[in-house]
């Protein structure tokens, strides 16, 4: 029987009871969650069968490849007067007295332009997942941070969370994609870093899959139904992630994952349901919204069933070479709500001394407001609604 790779999670800590700093002074005894490693494995039908029987196994799943949710258009910046984009105004970040201190963003991504304006003084801690070079060579992943902590430019401020002091940049994606294998490994080691919140903005090809399955000689029936299965088997991988890391967040090292919901419908011809790792269980899944003469609207391009919404179209941040640049996408949005999250866990961490990222979760997708947004949006298209800073 052939072999196929395989992305395996399992624990490898014998859960023992420990006392957890709950703020106040307080401290609780509960059971500290077991360490969680992921691995590849290349196995049989029959020993993935074993391996799934073996009780630390938490997930396994045929790894899969993964692929940037492009931005859906980009243009150059034209000069202006305006002291915030539209974006950071409209979730009313500058307008909050938090601004991000003291908190640890992780970003998924293409990798950053460290020495970019932007990010001046900024502690970038950077792990390169890919065989590419370190720094990014796309810029969306330094458009996607720039949005989160970027410092302003030019008088223009661009950053929801401007005094994020420290952020993770796992660069994940490169010229030849990513798989589901180092997506699992970089939020695992984002975690073990200690990101209070973990930005991601990137999706299962599955055309790809089915695609490869064809090629190997499959009718496109029996290939698409394979892909099928290992879609639903990498949503529970990730689902499972979510888990862990929000597990950690009772023993003081609380974690939340937003990731884009994704950019592949067409309204109002069709709309297409957020895919993985976006639709993991646990995982904020974000949706874009677009400027109108009668409030802010779903864009069309937008896909749903998502948890909450923020600007993801005309979306100005910093861009490869020093300048900004203005993006379209879930990709755009996604950044505003991690930055807002980080606003949350500010006052959290005020409050608890510590990140409970249950709590944390609770408070960001209920900041949701339909206020702003004009007649007519579903609930599966917004969530709660265009997230706010406290």
């Amino acid at each position: 029987m052939s072999e196929q790779k395989y992305v395996v999670l399992q624990t490898e800590d014998i859960i023992v009871p420990v006392a957890a700093d709950v703020g106040f002074g307080h401290r609780s005894i509960g059971e500290n969650p077991a360490s969680l490693k992921v691995e590849e494995a290349a196995l049989t039908g029959n020993e993935r069968n074993d391996l799934r029987r073996d009780p630390r196994t938490k997930a396994i799943a045929p790894m899969m490849p993964m692929k940037l949710i492009e931005p859906v258009k980009q243009s150059e910046v034209a000069p202006t007067s305006d002291s915030a984009t539209w974006g950071v105004e409209a979730v009313g970040a500058n307008v909050s007295s938090f601004d991000g201190s003291d908190i640890t963003v992780a970003v998924l991504d293409t990798g950053i332009q460290p020495d970019h304006p932007a990010f001046l003084g900024v502690d970038l801690v950077q792990r390169n997942f890919t065989t590419e070079g370190d720094n990014d060579q796309n810029g969306h992943g330094t458009h996607c941070a720039g949005t989160i902590f970027g410092q302003d430019q030019n008088g223009l401020r661009i950053g929801v969370a401007r005094n994020v002091k420290q952020a993770l940049i796992g660069k994940v994606l490169g010229e030849g994609g990513s798989t589901s294998l180092i997506l699992a490994q970089a939020m695992q080691w984002a975690v073990s870093e200690g990101a209070h919140i973990i930005s991601m903005s990137l999706g299962i090809d599955f055309p790809g899959v089915v695609d490869r399955l064809v090629k190997q000689g499959l009718e496109v029936a029996p290939a698409t139904s394979l892909a099928l299965e290992a879609y639903r088997a990498n949503v529970n991988l990730f689902t499972e992630l979510a888990s862990f890391v929000q597990a950690q967040g009772v023993f003081g090292q609380g974690t939340i994952i937003v990731a884009a919901s994704g950019n592949e419908s067409n309204r109002p011809k069709y709309e297409i349901a957020v895919a993985p790792p976006a639709a993991g269980t646990g995982v904020i899944a974000v949706g874009a919204l677009q400027q109108g003469t009668s409030g802010l609207s779903i864009a069309n391009f937008s896909n749903d069933q998502v948890n909450v919404a923020a600007p993801g179209v005309d979306v100005v941040s910093a861009w490869i070479g020093g300048g900004l640049r203005s993006l379209n996408g879930t990709s755009m949005a996604t950044p505003h709500v991690a930055g807002v999250a980080a606003l949350w866990a500010q006052k959290q961490l005020q409050e608890r001394r510590t990140v409970d990222s249950q709590i944390l979760m609770s408070r960001l997708i209920a900041s949701g407001t339909l206020a702003p947004l004009a007649t007519g949006g579903q609930p599966e298209d917004v969530g709660t609604g265009i997230v706010q800073a406290p």
